[in-house]
Parts: C-alpha cells; sequence; structure tokens
C-alpha cells in the first residue's frame, strides 16, 4: 500500500475501488489487479490527503473503508464511457493538470515535435513524436479520456461541450521566467473518445539562424540564392517534425528588414514574428483583399 501510494476503498461485484493520485501509476494499478483478481477503477485524490488517509488507515487498522470515511476531496471514476460526460466537465481537477502538465514538459525536455492523446476500447495511450518517430509515453486510466480531454480544451480556450466535431486552439505555456513555448492543438472524434494531437511550436528555434538548420553547405547556399530572387516560390517538403516550419520561420526571418514588408497567409499561423503581418487563413469566413 505504502509502496505504490494507494488506498483501497470498496469492493463491488468484480471491480475493486482505489484511491490513487497518480493517474500514471500503471505499476501500481497492475500490481493491485493481480494480487486480486478484480478489475480497478480508480478514484483520484489529490497527494496530500491521499497521504493523510493512508496513515489513518494504518493507525486505526479500519478495515472495508467508503468514500464517506474519507475526508477526501473526491469524485469517482465511472466505468462506462456515458459518467465519462460528468467527470470531463470537472477539468480543474488537481490529478489531471498534474499529469497534462507532466506530459507536456516531458515532451519539450526530449525535443518531441508533437504529442498524440489517443483513446481506444480497452486503453488511452499518449505517444510523442521525437526525431520523425511516435514512442509511447505513458498509459493513463481509460476511464481519464474525458477528463485529460477537457483539461487540454479549457487550456486550448475549446468548447468542452463539443464532442463531435474537431476543433482548433492554441496554448501558451511558460516553462521559465523569461521563455514560453506555444502548442497548436487539434482534436478529432474517434469511436472511444475525442483524439488530441499537439504540435509543439518553439519560437526561439526560428530565432536560431539557418547554420542551426544543420544543411550541407550546398544546401544552404542554395536555400540563401533562393530567397534573394524578387519573386518566385520556395516549395518545402518533407515528413512531420522534419524541420519544414523552422526552415520557412528562418527564411522568413532573413527577409525581415526594415526596407521589406512581408505579410503571410498562414493555416495557422505557428511561430509569431515580430515586424510581419501574418495571417490566419480562416476557409470557412473567405477573406478577401482589401
Amino acid at each position: 500500500m505504502q509502496q505504490h501510494h494507494f488506498l483501497p476503498l470498496s469492493k463491488r461485484g468484480n471491480k475493486l475501488f482505489i484511491a490513487l493520485s497518480d493517474p500514471t501509476n500503471q505499476q501500481a494499478i497492475n500490481d493491485v489487479s493481480f494480487g486480486s483478481k478484480l478489475a480497478v477503477e480508480v478514484v483520484l485524490v489529490e497527494d496530500d490527503k491521499l497521504h493523510q488517509a493512508i496513515e489513518r488507515y494504518l493507525d486505526t487498522g479500519t478495515g472495508g473503508l467508503e468514500l464517506s470515511d474519507l475526508d477526501l476531496d473526491l469524485e469517482a471514476e465511472g466505468g462506462e464511457r456515458a459518467q465519462e460526460a460528468v467527470a470531463g466537465t470537472d477539468a480543474d481537477d488537481a490529478p489531471v493538470v498534474k499529469f497534462v502538465n507532466k506530459m507536456l514538459l516531458d515532451a519539450i525536455k526530449k525535443g518531441s515535435s508533437d504529442l498524440h492523446f489517443e483513446p481506444y476500447e480497452k486503453m488511452y495511450r499518449v505517444r510523442f513524436r521525437t526525431d520523425g518517430v511516435l514512442h509511447e509515453a505513458a498509459r493513463p486510466p481509460v476511464q481519464l479520456v474525458s477528463r485529460i480531454s477537457a483539461r487540454l480544451k479549457v487550456m486550448s480556450n475549446m468548447d468542452i461541450s463539443e464532442r463531435r466535431k474537431p476543433q482548433d486552439g492554441r496554448v501558451k505555456l511558460k516553462v521559465s521566467k523569461t521563455k514560453s513555448i506555444d502548442f497548436r492543438v487539434n482534436t478529432l472524434p474517434t469511436l472511444w473518445g475525442e483524439k488530441i494531437v499537439m504540435r509543439i511550436l518553439d519560437s526561439s528555434s526560428a530565432q536560431m539562424g539557418i547554420d542551426a538548420l544543420g544543411y550541407e553547405d550546398v544546401q544552404k547556399e542554395l536555400y540563401l540564392q533562393a530567397l534573394k530572387q524578387p519573386q518566385g516560390m520556395i516549395l518545402v517538403t518533407g515528413p512531420t517534425g522534419s524541420g519544414k516550419t523552422v526552415s520557412l520561420y528562418t527564411g522568413l526571418n532573413i527577409l525581415n528588414t526594415e526596407d521589406i514588408n512581408i505579410s503571410t497567409a498562414e493555416d495557422p499561423v505557428e511561430i509569431n514574428l515580430e515586424g510581419i503581418n501574418q495571417v490566419n487563413v480562416n476557409p470557412r469566413q473567405a477573406q478577401q483583399k482589401p
């Protein structure tokens, strides 16, 4: 119990309800399920309150605790997807907030280009794309699909009640006093919930200059020559995470001088550049040139 920092609450049929503060602690869930031969349902609890409850439980030796016996601020996780609609509205749940923040910071530290939150029938996984390849980062309890989705949509200024249509949003995460990182967020309704993809947009990467792109000397010279042309088109292609966005924004930064007027049409604007007139293309609302 102390090793995995959990507390058994009650048994209902073939389900064992346990209090847990870390929804990513899959090892604890698996060990409890294996030892009890029961399906485990997680009840999220704030860490300090769970610690107090465990100490009180060990001191008194009380068995068969129910939720009402614990002085905890809880919201139980139901086993059915229909019940998640209620739980999903509580986007300020502390353990969920902690989990989401941890995923974002972990992805940044690993140099990932995007995060995928993917719900399935019997599992929920989070994957990071690093160097163009997706890697599994976590498997939170499947009951958290709606809560995590709601939290991400609140952060992205999306409509948390809209689950049938795709939505687009943006998140700015302050990682230090002097640095913030933007995330472009997209939702996609699937059979088992909303898949959410977050693209990491680090504006500092576009300010590092062309030498930081890793081009060969010949490639670098070709790109600089193309940027100097009075007219024409530069077509940049490549797989996800290969550096297309950074290459284009680096080119814009090279051209961004006081004597040149620059306007862009982007879908959407990914990195904000000072001194450039950036325009979001909105397919639903056609824009005409004034």
